[in-house]
């Protein structure tokens, strides 16, 4: 599922995707996976504050040179 959120993200010209998870130890799973995936830690973003049972994180995407998206903005990804 994450994979396909990604794919998705990616497709929609989406520079960055971040997530806030728990910080408690049954979150440990979740934090593994999205680090496995490219995410990791940031501060808050948008209303978020910082919070001891919350953990940020971020992944950004490059284009096929390694560089970043040049010419895209920071966009939310939103359902259809």
């Amino acid at each position: 599922m994450v994979d396909r959120l990604l794919e998705t993200a990616r497709s929609r010209g989406v520079r960055r995707v971040s997530l806030e998870t728990g910080s408690m130890p049954a979150f440990s799973p979740a934090r593994s996976l999205y680090s496995s995936k490219g995410f990791t830690t940031c501060g808050p973003f948008g209303d978020y504050m910082l919070s001891r049972h919350s953990t940020f994180m971020t992944i950004s995407f490059k284009d096929t040179n390694g560089s970043r998206r040049s010419g895209t903005t920071d966009r939310e990804l939103r359902p259809d």
